[in-house]
């Protein structure tokens, strides 16, 4: 059974040197190691991607734009309170609420909550096109899941949006493992080339290495690309404290894909074309998919993907291209061009893959749900796998690991996902 799995059995030592703090100058210069569909490996550099590709591919990638997400507020005491903005409340909505104009409601965590018992926190930014300073106001309002509480936001000057706000008042929160506090660089380094969709308090790592010539390239190659958006939680970095994996509480993640981008799912699925997913929330997003199709042809419209939906027996059966052309079906008669909704889909070993040929990855900490995801890519069960032998053979050849690492290019160790 998926949930007996033990996360012990995805761990390997990753000694602190093998973790770059900063990334290569030239993006697409990063290492690639590459599994082909027999298993066996090769060394390359990532520029080579289009090449490495098979002809027909289509490649899709998460246009999601990191957040100054870390907001750090001084007491008149000289308490040091940092607020970590993750997933709007009101409005609910990720554009509305970067459209917002006065005030707006945040789910965060709160760093030092010991010495915030009460009253407003303050602090003087001046955004982009201002003239003049405005003043930043916090107020904890109430708690929520975990550890979080729900903070509302207000500044004095109503021409001014939240969005212009963050990017006053904010940092790039880069990954605690870089064991380094943020710097300017990382505005521009920790963004992909066409993130555009604000939202992510984390960067989807593997779309780093990509550069405007690698885009040429694939062009140039036939091979489309094509766009959609997970905005990503700081769930990504929490740890699988628990033994086995179904006592791991899954983080959600929303995600919108357009009605346009399903239909050409849909069209390469339906012609038995590779797709090739940029990074593992590329991943989530679109295994998520079909089964979002499933439960709507069941009435279930709550547009939620639960954690554990994908082993139940009536939908491993269940067929994929249906279950898309019912999504598709249902938006088409919402009148919208896309559809939101949310993931907490658990990918691990025993997953049916349906959609996902070929992934473009980073190296993944040991014991995390992103090792889960890769082993059972590559067919492994959690012990002497594929996985385990790809990663002692990147440490052992000095590849570089996490989010300004190289990168892997993975190919199914089976057929086209079997619809």
């Amino acid at each position: 059974m998926v949930k007996e799995i033990r996360i012990e059995d995805f761990d390997y030592v990753l000694p602190d040197e093998k973790i770059p703090r900063h990334p290569l100058a030239a993006r697409d210069t990063c290492r690639l190691l590459m599994c082909r569909p027999d298993g066996k490996s090769a060394h390359r550099k990532f520029r080579e991607l289009p090449d490495l590709l098979p002809p027909a591919a289509m490649l899709v990638c998460n246009d999601t734009k990191v957040i100054n997400a870390r907001l750090t507020f001084r007491k008149p005491t000289g308490s040091r309170i940092e607020i970590f903005l993750l997933d709007p409340i009101d409005p609910a909505d990720y554009v509305l609420t970067f459209q917002s104009k006065g005030k707006c409601v945040w789910n965060c965590m709160v760093g030092n909550l010991k010495r915030w018992k009460e009253g407003e926190l303050n602090m003087t930014i001046t955004p982009e096109g201002c003239h003049e300073p405005v003043t930043l106001s916090a107020s904890r309002l109430y708690p929520t899941e975990g550890n979080t509480f729900a903070i509302q936001f207000s500044w004095d000057n109503a021409d001014v949006t939240f969005a212009s706000v963050v990017d006053a008042a904010g940092f790039i929160p880069i990954p605690p493992y870089l064991k380094r506090d943020s710097e300017e660089s990382d505005l521009s380094d920790y963004q992909t080339v066409y993130a555009d969709a604000k939202g992510s308090v984390a960067a989807p790592t593997a779309g780093l290495h990509f550069t405007q010539e690698v885009f040429d390239n694939l062009k140039a190659h036939n091979i489309r690309v094509g766009k959609l958006t997970l905005h990503v939680g700081a769930g990504t970095f929490q740890p699988v404290k628990a033994d086995c994996i179904g006592d791991h509480p899954m983080h959600t993640e929303t995600f919108h894909i357009t009605r346009r981008l399903l239909k050409d799912l849909i069209s390469q699925k339906e012609r038995k074309l590779p797709l090739c997913a940029v990074g593992t929330t590329s991943v989530r997003t679109l295994e998520s998919l079909p089964l979002l199709g499933m439960q709507i042809a069941k009435g279930d419209t709550s547009l939620h993907i639960g954690q554990w939906l994908a082993y139940e027996d009536e939908v491993i059966a269940s067929d994929t291209l249906d279950s898309l052309k019912t999504l598709l079906k249902y938006i088409e008669e919402s009148g919208e061009e896309g559809l939101t909704a949310s993931t907490a889909i658990m990918i691990a070993p025993g997953f049916r893959w349906r959609m996902t040929d070929i992934m473009v990855t980073n190296f993944h900490q040991p014991q995390s749900t992103l090792l889960l995801l890769v082993s059972s890519f590559l067919g492994g069960d959690g012990k002497n796998e594929l996985w385990r032998k790809l990663y002692e053979e990147a440490l052992n050849s000095d590849y570089r690991f996490l989010s300004y690492g190289d990168a892997c290019l993975l190919f199914r160790q089976t057929p086209l996902s079997n619809l």
